[in-house]
């Protein structure tokens, strides 16, 4: 069996390298997404529920999310959130996420602590 010369061997761990490189930045946009998406269904659970302490949630939202979201379909995609109804919140059919899932757990974090981490950058 012949030898594989150094610079064959040094190709050889520079692709193994890149895939595992590429293999962690996968993880780590899946991780990221997951976190949203917990993040998303928490604050969608906060504001159907309608209760007055997550009143200024909502009120953030509102004036927040439209100067965030840039483009037509995304903006979209939020009409029902940033119109009230009758007594303020928003009905149940805005969350289609949720809709038959149930609660996707309560977590940790209050409203406070997700504004205020928002708000640090974090």
């Amino acid at each position: 069996m012949a030898q594989k010369s150094i610079e064959e061997r040094l190709s050889q761990l520079d692709s193994q390298r890149k895939a595992l490189q590429a293999r962690l930045i996968k993880q780590e946009r899946a991780k990221d997404t997951r976190r949203k998406i917990l993040l998303g269904a928490l604050v969608l659970e906060k504001i159907d529920n309608g209760h007055e302490a997550d009143k200024p949630l909502l009120a953030w939202l509102r004036t927040t999310l439209p100067g965030y979201l840039k483009r037509p379909d995304d903006k979209a995609l939020f009409d029902d959130l940033l119109k009230s109804t009758p007594n303020g919140a928003v009905s149940s059919a805005s969350s289609p996420a949720l809709n038959g899932s149930g609660s996707p757990g309560t977590g940790g974090a209050g409203q406070t602590d997700l504004l205020a981490g928002r708000e640090a950058g974090t």
